[in-house]
């Protein structure tokens, strides 16, 4: 009577114990998922470019077919305040407080340093221009500030921030 009953615990304690051990993560199980077999990336890897003709969820900051934008954004203190700090926190590192191109990390900038903000050619070009350099970059010198600067706006206020670092200079 008692090898039955440990026969008949040893059929029932078994499989919760296989259980167990897949629900502890003891024995790992690549279940597929439709989460599995989309393209993705993994961490510290670049995000995939966007599909092409696609819309961001906030709008499309600009569409290069159309040329560069206009800026929507007028130069009030608002924007210049807004404009200040996200230049302070994006920029500055490599350009500078000033715009000068001096910024702390420009020393180990060497093969391509920064530019000055307020020189001539800088001064001439216009804001949609500024704002695309912003969004794009300068490949191989300039790194997209767009995951910095993920709103529109946002670059729009740097673009009138560094008007007004222009316009201290050239006084």
């Amino acid at each position: 009577m008692i090898k039955k009953l440990i026969l008949v615990m040893g059929a029932l304690v078994t499989p919760l114990i296989i259980g167990l051990l897949f629900t502890y993560d003891v024995i790992k199980i690549d279940w597929v998922s439709l989460m599995e077999i989309q393209a993705s990336y993994r961490p510290m890897e670049d995000p995939l470019p966007l599909p092409a003709r696609s819309v961001p969820i906030q709008g499309a900051a600009y569409i290069p077919e159309l040329g560069v934008p206009v800026n929507p954004v007028p130069p009030e203190s608002n924007s210049l305040t807004k404009g200040k700090r996200h230049y302070d926190n994006s920029c500055a590192l490599c350009h500078g407080n000033t715009g000068e191109g001096n910024g702390g990390f420009s020393a180990f900038l060497r093969k391509f340093p920064p530019v000055s903000l307020v020189d001539e050619d800088r001064t001439a070009l216009s804001d949609g221009a500024i704002f695309v350099t912003i969004t794009e970059g300068v490949p191989g010198k300039m790194p997209h500030l767009r995951e910095n600067l993920p709103i529109a706006e946002m670059r729009w206020d740097v673009v009138n921030y560094v008007r007004l670092l222009q316009q201290q200079a050239n006084k």
